[in-house]
């Protein structure tokens, strides 16, 4: 699955591929490029996940120069939105659900999409960017206290 989720409103443009290559991601763009109001810049913030690299992607958004591609560094997928989105799918929708196939499966995620779309919600931070930064010193500076 490809998912683009909308920071300032919470809506989502999901598409089910079978397969995760450059060529379904590709599709996927077109799909946001035709979605989104074409006067609108598109920043898209991506995993490091090669299909969002390759030669095909690159050539594509030469063309397209309203998509900005931003890159989390390793490990930090935790700061995208979609994939806290993903998660929320998968508690709410894949782990309660009983799909006997590919396609019921498929079937109850487009739904679940469509379903959220109608009332969206924006993912909010609950704490300061400052709150953060303390907590994070506040844990490097119990692991290197403890004396490993």
């Amino acid at each position: 699955m490809f998912a683009a989720f909308n920071t300032a409103d919470g809506t989502v443009i999901g598409e089910l591929h079978r397969q995760h290559r450059a060529a379904e991601f590709k599709k996927f763009l077109a799909t946001i490029d035709k979605t989104v109001p074409a006067g609108l810049d598109i920043h898209l913030i991506c995993d490091n996940y090669g299909t969002h690299k390759t030669p095909a992607i690159r050539a594509w958004l030469a063309r397209h120069p309203r998509f900005h591609m931003h890159f989390t560094p390793t490990g930090s997928s935790w700061i995208n939105q979609v994939e806290r989105w993903f998660g929320y799918l998968t508690d709410q929708k894949i782990r309660r659900g009983t799909h006997r196939s590919v396609q019921a499966l498929e079937k109850d995620i487009r739904e679940w999409i469509a379903d959220w779309n109608t009332h969206p919600r924006p993912f909010i931070w609950t704490k300061t960017a400052e709150e953060i930064l303390e907590s994070l010193a506040r844990y490097c500076r119990r692991i290197s206290d403890a004396g490993h």
